[in-house]
Protein backbone atom coordinates (compact mmCIF):
# COMPACT_ATOMS: atom_id res chain seq x y z
CA UNK A 1 0.00 0.00 0.00
CA UNK A 2 2.61 2.46 0.66
CA UNK A 3 3.96 2.03 -2.92
CA UNK A 4 1.01 3.34 -4.40
CA UNK A 5 1.13 6.69 -1.77
CA UNK A 6 4.92 7.04 -2.79
CA UNK A 7 3.47 6.57 -6.64
CA UNK A 8 1.10 9.38 -6.00
CA UNK A 9 3.04 12.06 -4.36
CA UNK A 10 5.58 11.50 -7.43
CA UNK A 11 3.00 12.38 -9.87
CA UNK A 12 1.74 15.22 -7.51
CA UNK A 13 5.64 16.62 -7.08
CA UNK A 14 6.14 16.39 -11.04
CA UNK A 15 2.90 17.91 -11.66
CA UNK A 16 3.67 21.15 -9.63
CA UNK A 17 7.41 21.18 -10.52
CA UNK A 18 6.26 21.04 -14.35
CA UNK A 19 3.88 24.20 -13.64
CA UNK A 20 6.48 26.05 -11.32
CA UNK A 21 9.50 25.39 -14.21
CA UNK A 22 8.05 27.55 -16.52
CA UNK A 23 7.91 30.50 -14.09
CA UNK A 24 11.50 30.71 -13.24
CA UNK A 25 12.90 33.55 -14.36
CA UNK A 26 16.80 32.45 -14.27
CA UNK A 27 17.56 33.32 -17.28
CA UNK A 28 19.99 30.29 -17.29
CA UNK A 29 16.81 28.16 -17.29
CA UNK A 30 15.11 30.34 -20.49
CA UNK A 31 18.03 30.00 -23.01
CA UNK A 32 15.67 28.86 -25.67
CA UNK A 33 15.45 25.24 -24.19
CA UNK A 34 12.11 23.23 -23.26
CA UNK A 35 11.83 21.75 -19.66
CA UNK A 36 10.07 18.63 -19.27
CA UNK A 37 9.55 16.53 -15.60
CA UNK A 38 9.90 13.03 -17.40
CA UNK A 39 9.62 11.28 -13.84
CA UNK A 40 10.26 11.97 -10.05
CA UNK A 41 11.76 9.68 -7.62
CA UNK A 42 10.98 10.39 -3.97
CA UNK A 43 12.49 8.48 -1.02
CA UNK A 44 10.14 6.56 1.15
CA UNK A 45 10.80 8.85 3.94
CA UNK A 46 10.03 12.29 1.85
CA UNK A 47 13.55 13.23 2.55
CA UNK A 48 14.97 13.50 -1.28
CA UNK A 49 13.56 13.57 -4.64
CA UNK A 50 15.15 13.42 -7.80
CA UNK A 51 13.94 15.01 -10.64
CA UNK A 52 14.80 13.64 -13.85
CA UNK A 53 14.24 16.37 -16.77
CA UNK A 54 14.45 16.33 -20.59
CA UNK A 55 15.72 19.38 -22.35
CA UNK A 56 15.07 19.72 -25.91
CA UNK A 57 17.28 22.21 -28.21
CA UNK A 58 20.53 23.91 -27.64
CA UNK A 59 22.19 24.51 -24.28
CA UNK A 60 25.29 24.89 -21.84
CA UNK A 61 24.54 21.33 -19.53
CA UNK A 62 26.78 23.08 -16.68
CA UNK A 63 24.78 26.51 -16.65
CA UNK A 64 21.35 24.96 -17.08
CA UNK A 65 22.48 22.34 -13.84
CA UNK A 66 23.48 25.81 -12.29
CA UNK A 67 20.64 27.64 -12.57
CA UNK A 68 18.60 24.10 -11.52
CA UNK A 69 20.43 24.51 -8.82
CA UNK A 70 19.62 28.03 -8.31
CA UNK A 71 16.27 27.56 -8.88
CA UNK A 72 15.78 24.35 -6.60
CA UNK A 73 15.40 26.85 -3.15
CA UNK A 74 12.02 28.30 -5.05
CA UNK A 75 10.48 25.37 -6.30
CA UNK A 76 10.76 23.60 -3.03
CA UNK A 77 9.25 26.46 -1.71
CA UNK A 78 7.02 26.82 -4.32
CA UNK A 79 6.47 22.81 -4.13
CA UNK A 80 5.52 22.69 0.11
CA UNK A 81 2.83 25.56 -0.65
CA UNK A 82 1.31 23.35 -3.04
CA UNK A 83 1.45 19.92 -1.34
CA UNK A 84 0.27 19.29 1.89
CA UNK A 85 3.28 16.81 3.00
CA UNK A 86 4.85 15.96 5.95
CA UNK A 87 8.69 16.95 4.46
CA UNK A 88 9.17 19.17 1.30
CA UNK A 89 12.01 16.67 0.08
CA UNK A 90 15.30 18.57 -1.18
CA UNK A 91 15.29 18.28 -4.87
CA UNK A 92 18.31 16.99 -7.21
CA UNK A 93 18.19 17.42 -10.58
CA UNK A 94 18.89 14.63 -13.25
CA UNK A 95 19.07 15.45 -16.79
CA UNK A 96 17.09 12.58 -18.65
CA UNK A 97 18.52 12.07 -22.71
CA UNK A 98 15.63 9.45 -22.93
CA UNK A 99 13.26 11.24 -25.17
CA UNK A 100 15.95 13.13 -27.11
CA UNK A 101 17.77 9.37 -27.54
CA UNK A 102 14.70 7.87 -28.92
CA UNK A 103 14.21 11.29 -31.58
CA UNK A 104 17.61 9.85 -32.47
CA UNK A 105 17.05 6.26 -33.00
CA UNK A 106 13.61 7.43 -34.71
CA UNK A 107 15.21 9.74 -37.24
CA UNK A 108 17.93 6.47 -37.86
CA UNK A 109 15.18 4.46 -38.49
CA UNK A 110 13.33 6.59 -40.72
CA UNK A 111 16.44 7.32 -43.04
CA UNK A 112 17.18 3.65 -43.83
CA UNK A 113 16.32 3.08 -47.60
CA UNK A 114 14.51 -0.43 -47.12
CA UNK A 115 12.50 -1.89 -50.03
CA UNK A 116 9.54 -3.79 -49.33
CA UNK A 117 8.35 -6.35 -50.95
CA UNK A 118 4.85 -6.44 -52.10
CA UNK A 119 4.60 -10.17 -52.69
CA UNK A 120 4.98 -10.88 -49.24
CA UNK A 121 2.42 -11.15 -46.24
CA UNK A 122 3.26 -9.82 -42.91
Amino acid sequence: MPNHHIDRINDDIRRVLAEKLRQVKDPRLQQGVMLTVTHTDTTSDLRHCKVYLSVLGQYDEKQLMRGLRSASGYLRRELGHSLDLRYTPELTFVLDDSIAHGAYINRLINELDIEHDDNESD
